[in-house]
């Protein structure tokens, strides 16, 4: 008569060893009898294993058990943003993503997927989300932000003479301004500032 001991379906996570808890064999002529088994559970590979344990009474009796032994992923991967997080750049520079890594303890490096996008062309934030799945249901994921910024103040350029003269009483055009920027390429230039021809001296024109 054999007696399974401990948990019969028996569940064990995946890279954790499996320590069987054996069998008791009690023969009704020669008692307790030795047992022996075929254990092959392989604690590094999800799946279902039986254990199959055998008892010989000497006598031309023998016996079998089986444990059913389940090696299971419950552990999601650890995943590591590379890099700055969060990043910030320069509107118009280039943006090289960092990525991330990922581990996991039952199938260890495994691959990271990487969704959103970032344009460097207009300020703002932008989020990127990093997913990592260890192909047995568990998954994990982490985001970086990105800030696109603009730091960088525009170069005004002056049309015409400047100090400029302007006789009294002529009627005086300002020759303007333009204005380049190096990420809004619409840039607008705004004059704050008077001229009164009818009076002769000094006047500051602001862009």
């Amino acid at each position: 008569i054999l007696t399974i001991l401990g948990a019969n379906p028996a569940t064990n996570e995946c890279h954790v060893a499996d320590t069987d808890a054996g069998v008791i064999a009690n023969d009704i002529c020669v008692g307790e009898v030795s047992v022996t088994t075929n254990s092959a559970v392989n604690t590094d590979a999800p799946g279902v294993y039986a254990i199959t344990y055998t008892s010989d009474d000497g006598n031309g009796n023998t016996n079998t058990a089986t444990r059913m032994v389940y090696v299971v992923d419950t552990i999601a991967p650890t995943l590591t943003v590379s890099g700055a997080n969060p990043a910030t750049i320069e509107c118009h520079a280039a943006y090289t993503d960092a990525g991330a890594t990922a581990s996991d303890a039952c199938m260890g490096l495994v691959v990271v997927t990487t969704s959103g996008s970032v344009d460097a062309n207009t300020p703002g934030s932008y989020t990127l989300t990093y997913t990592a799945d260890d192909s047995n249901g568990n998954t994990n994921s982490a985001t970086r932000t990105v800030y696109v910024a603009d730091t960088i103040a525009p170069v005004i350029s002056m049309f015409g003479a400047n100090p400029y003269t302007n006789f009294a009483y002529v009627l005086f055009v300002d020759p303007g301004a333009t204005a380049v920027d190096a990420c809004d390429i619409s840039a607008a230039v705004t004059t704050n500032g008077t001229v009164d021809v009818a009076t002769p001296g000094s006047y500051a024109l602001q862009y």
